[in-house]
């Protein structure tokens, strides 16, 4: 290794420091450095592309920055306290601290013995910022199996998923004693997780005198610093066939703590270290050590909706968005536009990401704004898939299937704590979901038992524990998205409804909408359907839609605008609100159902539709139209349970058999239909011959067209 010399290595870092500029050639680095010395920021980061393009540095620096981290920070710690410029604002003063470096500054003369190491006042307890040192922001981050021996002390760059983290507990950088004897103040700089106290004075004086002077330690004076413990664990993608997941240990040190939670996707760039075993794991251990990361800077790959800031280019394609009429169908288009049709299921799962505000009432009691949504339907139908794309557009997602997961795994389980001995509770899938999505597939599946757990997450959004001595409340405001298919595997229309979805009412009337999906025959969709899978199969992308889908991302960023947004329902709508629950209730009464629940529950669903569709429209007010819309789509939902088509449509056979040539024809923008051609039509939707002909006699005889005498074409006398 050239040129290991401190000084030289300090010269260039100082270089660097004053000399770089930015895109807008201002100097980076100190305009950064008035702002630290202004209290405005306690984090320097130093960014490796900036190292990188900077000219006058040559590549064996930067080489042996990324492969001896550790020592370089110390190297640019100490070329900004050089550095550092003046105060140029008024800052709040940090009592205790301030106070005391001005009184070690003035008594720093005539109390301390130059000589003695201990005694010089480390630049650790005057430095109030911490270097941070950045890896390049370009390259694939590896994975923690790709973490090898020969990675010691160096800066890595790793993703993973974050499992579990410590609370935010104060770590001593420096001790520092006073001596009763002499007045000397000691300082003892701590490295390590533990340490050793000093207990006699080192000072000359004591020396000279053969006294023993006892040391005490001054916690007020000492510098800590905030400290952090997270486990991060390989992505499902990058576990090889047949293995587990491997997990790493990250200390997470000042700046950098609380900046994740369990559930996380992050990538990480930090220092790849060893740490010796401590205590009694130590003699259990012998000589193999632990392996850790000192992070050194951390990016979310999903941002919070609150913590979504819009760059410009978003904020200007989402205004331009937001002023086209028809972008509710845009949307909901762009979810998984690989899958076919479910339009209206689309629009369901669009206005669950959208959500409608949590209320809280002046005298406490919350009513929730998460809607619920249950897709229930035949083997095939894209339930999965659907759950797996939502997962993916929301910024905080969950997805458990139902025989995987017992009452425990999704509210919270009581676990022995590794590094204190004490119980502590871990979250489950619905409390790591919070203020997410939580979706659950085959939620059929699961044990009655474990199914109860979830009632009180959808209504109170709460999970109430009692276990080991441990009584408490957690907060899991989460919307939960279920897919479950029918009791005997596919829907069985000899049956009720009630027999077929084979859920408990109590549970049933929590979702907000609970679709049904059937998969029924019929030509001309299962055709088109089938061109579709055979285009996606072959060109890895969905048929055109008439506009470009939009990207997740431009949809996350658009749904964190909407969501920005509190709509309240006007005096007028209130009474057309009113009416219309009453009215579904008196059908629902009226028609003497068994299957449907129409509950207090669904007057809450059909105002938190109609808010989350005033949201999408960036308005601040609810109009009739989503009022509308939402009673639209719970009809819709609602509709598939009820209906075979023919009854839907209310309509006789021949009354439909003319409603198809009628609506053909209007196609094909013709008067004239051919008899092969209407009977290829009708066939198709399943009715015969003889009933065509029967069609046919009937609206002529009504001179609403012509038959030929010969060939039976048709030809429509009124436009």
């Amino acid at each position: 290794m050239k040129n290991l010399d401190f000084n030289a290595d300090k010269a260039l870092a100082k270089d660097f420091l004053s000399n770089f500029a930015d895109a807008l050639g201002e100097p980076k680095y100190l305009k950064l450095l008035q702002d630290v010395s202004n209290r405005k920021f306690r984090a320097v980061q130093i960014e490796l592309d900036d190292l990188f393009n900077y000219k006058d540095l040559d590549e064996e620096f930067l080489q042996r920055v990324t492969e001896n981290t550790r020592r370089y920070i110390s190297i640019f710690a100490e070329a900004i306290d050089e550095l550092m410029p003046e105060p140029t604002e008024v800052f709040p003063v940090d009592e205790d601290r301030d106070i005391l470096m001005t009184q070690r500054v003035d008594d720093g003369t005539d109390s301390a013995d130059n000589t003695d190491p201990l005694q010089k006042m480390p630049s650790e307890i005057k430095r109030f910022f911490e270097v941070y040192i950045k890896a390049f922001s370009k390259g694939t981050p590896l994975t923690i199996r790709q973490v090898k021996a020969s990675n010691i002390g160096q800066l890595v760059k790793i993703s993973g998923i974050i499992t579990r983290c410590s609370d935010v507990k104060p770590l001593m950088q420096v001790a520092v004693y006073t001596c009763e004897d002499c007045g000397f103040e000691i300082y003892q700089e701590v490295t390590a997780r533990v340490f050793m106290p000093l207990f006699e004075c080192p000072s000359s004086r004591c020396k000279i005198n053969k006294a023993k002077g006892n040391l005490i330690l001054q916690l007020r004076a000492s510098k800590f610093l905030k400290f952090q413990e997270a486990r991060i664990q390989e992505l499902a993608e990058h576990v090889p066939k047949g293995h587990i997941p491997r997990s790493l240990t990250v200390h997470l040190r000042g700046e950098l703590t609380r900046k994740v939670a369990p559930g996380d996707v992050v990538e990480l760039s930090g220092i790849f270290l060893p740490i010796p075993y401590t205590g009694f794991r130590a003699m259990r251990a012998g000589l193999v050590a632990d392996t850790y990361l000192e992070a050194m800077s951390i990016t979310q790959f999903k941002k919070k909706y609150e913590e979504y800031e819009l760059k410009d280019d978003e904020q200007e394609k989402i205004e331009r968005l937001a002023e086209d009429g028809d972008i509710y169908n845009k949307l909901a288009k762009s979810l998984a536009p690989e899958i076919f049709g479910h339009e209206d299921v689309k629009k369901a799962l669009l206005l669950l990401l959208v959500g409608a505000p949590h209320r809280k009432l002046s005298d406490g009691m919350k009513i929730r704004g998460d809607l619920h949504v249950c897709l229930m339907g035949d083997p095939g139908v894209a339930k999965s898939q659907l759950l797996k794309h939502i997962i993916n557009v929301a910024p905080r997602g969950v997805y458990t299937t139902g025989r995987g997961s017992s009452g425990v795994g999704l509210t919270a389980a009581v676990q022995k704590d590794p590094v204190t001995n004490e119980m502590v509770l871990e979250g489950g899938a619905l409390v790591l979901a919070d203020m997410g999505i939580c979706a659950i597939d085959e939620f059929d599946k699961m044990e009655e038992s474990d199914r109860t757990a979830i009632h009180e997450v959808m209504e109170q959004q709460t999970v109430s524990i009692a276990k080991a001595g441990i009584t408490t409340s957690l907060n899991a405001r989460t919307a939960v998205l279920a897919a479950a298919n029918p009791a005997w595997g596919r829907y069985d229309l000899r049956r009720t409804p009630a027999e077929n979805i084979n859920l408990p009412p109590a549970l049933l009337s929590r979702f907000d909408l609970l679709w049904l999906i059937l998969d029924r025959a019929d030509m001309d969709s299962d055709l088109e359907m089938a061109r579709h899978v055979v285009h996606v199969h072959q060109n890895l992308e969905s048929p055109s839609l008439g506009f470009t889908p939009l990207e997740p991302s431009v949809l996350r960023a658009y749904i964190s605008a909407a969501r920005r947004i509190v709509p309240s329902v006007p005096r007028e709508l209130e009474e057309y609100i009113a009416t219309a629950y009453s009215s579904i209730r008196q059908d629902e009464a009226k028609s003497n159902a068994p299957h449907s629940y129409t509950t207090v529950r669904t007057l809450l669903s059909i105002l938190r539709i109609s808010i989350a569709l005033a949201r999408l429209r960036f308005s601040e007010t609810v109009a009739q139209s989503d009022v509308d819309e939402a009673l639209r789509l719970m009809q819709m939902s609602k509709f598939s349970l009820y209906s075979d088509d023919r009854q839907r449509s209310g309509l006789d056979a021949i009354s439909d058999i003319y409603s198809i040539l009628r609506d053909e024809a209007a196609r094909t923008n013709s008067m004239d239909v051919s008899y092969a051609h209407a009977l290829n039509w009708i066939s198709r939707k399943g009715y015969s011959e003889a009933q065509l002909k029967e069609c046919l006699e009937e609206y002529a005889a009504l001179n609403v067209w012509q038959i030929h005498p010969n060939t039976f074409d048709i030809h429509f006398i009124d436009a």
